[in-house]
């Protein structure tokens, strides 16, 4: 039996996705998956898919109860041993104008993809390394950002700012769980095959009576061409292998189809790359006389 057969991890929003690529590959890697998923249904389908390698788990990451007992039973499978991995990944993606946009729906994007990666995080810490009194060495945590936590477009804005502040989190983090040797790892995936945005089908008639009509549908056309053509799940996966098992991982990996249009967009200067957008999606303001 291989070393990284012996390994565990816990992998949230496993039902579709980044998370079903991430535990498709940690599964083929010989480890022991505990799949976070909401419907009983995926998590038949995955016992279904993969036998006694993946353990399903069903918990809302934003419950507080439901995640600490699903920790529990983690803990009781794992015996007195380490979990050797958690993948925050699960997340919801909320686009639309900020000056337009209803604040619960604001509010939503914010508890899963920024509250919902602590309440998991507080909950399995212990399970990592936190509690010294498990045998095995310290777990890694690896952080689903985007390259949207990055670099920010417009219509994309709550979804941006989940990411933003999941990067400081994360940072933070890091720096704070150096006391039990647990590291953190921020992958930044670009556009996936995912259906992520296809969730956001409602945009157009939501805001078509607001200025912006006009430049959202080429924003929606521009996502769906590029999850279309985006990589698959697994390559995101293959990334969040790397960051759990490298002897030295770096603390983020950028995995993107279009690495040089996204590195131009982080790079220049904010100013060029505003413009730019502004003339491409009609954004400009009009010239006064």
């Amino acid at each position: 039996m291989s070393a990284e057969s012996k390994k565990t991890a816990v992998v949230t929003g496993a039902s579709t996705g980044i998370g079903l690529g991430c535990v498709k590959v940690l599964a083929a890697g010989g480890w022991r998956v505990f799949a976070a998923v909401r419907r009983s249904e995926d998590a038949e389908r995955l016992t279904k898919a993969f036998g006694e390698a993946v353990r399903p788990l069903l918990f809302d990451v934003t419950d507080v109860d439901a995640v600490a007992r699903a920790a529990r039973e983690v803990g009781e499978a794992l015996g007195g041993r380490t979990l050797s991995g958690l993948v925050n990944n699960a997340g919801v993606a909320v686009a639309g104008p900020l000056l337009h946009l209803k604040i619960a729906d604001f509010e939503r994007q914010i508890a899963v993809n920024l509250s919902g990666p602590l309440i998991v995080t507080q909950a399995f810490a212990p399970l990592l390394g936190a509690d010294r009194s498990r045998s095995g060495p310290p777990g890694r945590i690896v952080m689903m950002s985007s390259v949207g936590g990055l670099t920010a477009a417009p219509f994309l804005g709550p979804y941006s700012a989940s990411k933003f502040a999941l990067e400081g989190l994360s940072e933070s983090l890091r720096r704070e769980l150096m006391l039990y040797g647990i590291d953190v790892v921020v992958i930044n995936p670009g556009a996936v095959a995912t259906p992520i945005w296809g969730k956001s089908d409602d945009i157009d008639a939501e805001f078509a009576a607001t200025p912006y009509a006009s430049a959202i549908a080429k924003v929606k056309a521009y996502m769906v061409a590029m999850a279309e053509a985006g990589l698959p799940p697994e390559r995101i996966g293959e990334a969040v292998r790397t960051a759990l098992t490298a002897e030295r991982p770096k603390t983020r990996y950028i995995v993107t189809p279009t690495p040089v249009q996204d590195f131009l967009a982080r790079n220049l200067p904010k100013r060029w790359v505003d413009g730019m957008i502004a003339s491409r999606l009609g954004l400009a303001p009009p010239k006064r006389g």
